[in-house]
């Protein structure tokens, strides 16, 4: 298990850094797709879970909860639909059961992991997929620790740390740090500096690794 933060990319590889809530149903349908692309394009993952309300309103949006029936409508009952079958990825034909609970513990077991690692991948992706495809609850400690048993990880010591004065400064540095940087919404991804939001860019973000678009820094 590794406790570090992530800072400047000393091992010389091209990284993604990746803002996200585990809860995120766009970070969900582009989870496998971006493990993909950096398996491929040899490419860091840098993990930044985030709270996603604050970020979402500092840019003057609107969490679900304030948004008219109508967007909520078409947002659960055919944009995600339409991506899930796009991108081939199984998920539920309805709003999640627990979609409003609070997700602070998930996001710290994902720090307390390790910001860039094969085994946070495989957790953030556990959890992403848990939510979206099986509708668990991902504030409840007892189907946090079980997935993070099925995947070989030490769930108490994941809990622990997640809960930990260093992890939780973390978790509010990164959603802070998410509206510094003009972050708009979960998922949001930058390649040296360049900003891409929404899993529907996951392809210029490969693009990116290999060609830095025009007018990136």
């Amino acid at each position: 298990m590794h406790f570090d933060r992530a800072g400047p990319n000393v091992t010389g590889m091209k990284q993604i850094e990746y803002f996200y809530s585990p809860h995120s149903a766009f970070a969900y349908l582009g989870s496998a797709r971006l493990m993909q692309i950096c398996a491929e394009n040899d490419a860091q993952l840098v993990h930044r879970p985030i709270s996603l309300s604050p970020v979402v309103e500092a840019v003057s949006g609107h969490p679900f909860a304030g948004r008219r029936k109508s967007h909520v409508h078409y947002f659960f009952g055919r944009e995600i639909q339409r991506w899930a079958e796009w991108r081939e990825v199984p998920i539920i034909s309805f709003r999640p059961t627990y979609h409003d609970a609070p997700y602070d513990l998930a996001s710290g077991m994902i720090l307390a992991q390790g910001v860039s690692s094969p085994e946070t991948d495989q957790l953030a992706h556990a959890m992403l997929q848990a939510h979206w495809r099986d509708d668990a609850d991902l504030s409840d400690p007892v189907q946090l620790a079980k997935l993070a048993q099925g995947l070989g990880l030490d769930a108490q010591a994941l809990q622990d740390a997640a809960q930990s004065a260093p992890i939780l400064d973390q978790y509010r540095a990164n959603t802070a740090e998410a509206i510094a940087r003009d972050v708009f919404g979960s998922p949001t991804y930058f390649v040296d500096g360049d900003k891409f939001y929404g899993q529907d860019r996951l392809e210029m973000v490969e693009r990116a690794l290999v060609k830095p678009f025009a007018g990136s820094r």
